[in-house]
């Protein structure tokens, strides 16, 4: 089909760059994220997939194993917390087990055990009590002795069965 001639001022502007009209995407997809409210009290055991923002109050467990809590300035939690990452930036009271890391910002406090890979407490924050850092390069050899025995087992019980 003939398209009519266009008025240079109206012409479109081309660039150097062909896919210039159609950037690539480079930002990975948002990651979904509960929120508890700072009006929201919760108690018994909060698990699930997704990450957690709490700026309410939680008693009991949170176990979220594969995602990240984070207790904002105005959270309270009276729980023990398992999960990959846990930032505190308003008060904790009981266990943190993190596969990743725990995060204690400057206005945090924890009162309770920790277990975890990696911490970071910043200046003017509160911690009461033990902390226990994991080697990542431990849990991974563990593994690998795992399962180079479990062949070799095998092989020993199938030669003396025959």
């Amino acid at each position: 089909m003939l398209q009519p001639p266009q008025n240079p001022a109206n012409a479109p502007k081309f660039s150097p760059n062909p896919n210039s009209f159609a950037p690539i995407k480079t930002a990975p997809a948002p990651m979904e994220q509960a929120t508890i409210g700072r009006t929201l009290v919760i108690k018994g055991e909060v698990t699930g997939g997704e990450s957690l923002y709490i700026d309410g109050r939680v008693e009991g467990t949170i176990n979220l194993t594969d995602s990240r809590v984070t207790v904002g300035r105005n959270g309270s939690v009276a729980a023990n917390i398992n999960a990959r990452e846990v930032v505190i930036m308003g008060k904790v009271t009981g266990n943190i087990e993190c596969t990743d890391r725990l995060d204690i910002r400057g206005e945090g406090s924890l009162t309770g055990d920790v277990v975890t890979q990696r911490i970071s407490v910043e200046d003017g924050a509160f911690l009461k009590g033990s902390v226990q850092v994991r080697a990542a390069e431990h849990k991974q050899a563990k593994a690998q002795h795992q399962a180079q025995s479990q062949p070799k087992a095998a092989a020993a019980a199938a030669g003396a069965g025959a």
